[in-house]
């Protein structure tokens, strides 16, 4: 199987899997997969957050992401538990298509490395 097909095929998996999990079946979109990423790495899964937490959330998620891909190297957590990362590499300018594509396959990474799929 091809490299894009094989890499369609898991994010479909994902999709599904968190799409039954957290939407009851409604299809989430990479934005919120990113957010619930980001509320696992954080770990406080009980508190509500406000609208620039949640960013901070989709921000942790990137990083966390593009760790393996050598942009981001984890730092340290904060007194509240927030975690910090360091830039080790800009990255590279990406069209919109290939930003998407890039963090699909982070995600699909994320999954497998935490044998959810």
């Amino acid at each position: 199987m091809a490299r894009d097909e094989e890499l369609k095929k898991q994010w479909d998996e994902v999709v599904t899997l968190l799409s039954n999990q957290f939407a009851d079946g409604d299809i989430l979109d990479l934005d919120a997969i990113i957010y619930i990423i980001g509320l696992q790495e954080k770990g406080d899964l009980k508190k509500i957050y406000s609208k620039d937490e949640k960013l901070n959330l989709m921000h942790i998620a990137i990083c966390r992401l593009l760790e393996p891909f050598g942009y981001y190297a984890f730092d340290y957590f904060d007194e509240e538990g927030w975690p910090h990362y360091q830039v080790l590499e800009k990255l590279p300018p990406l069209k919109a298509g290939e930003q998407s594509v890039l963090m699909k396959e982070a995600v699909v990474q994320y999954f497998v490395e935490k044998e959810v799929i």
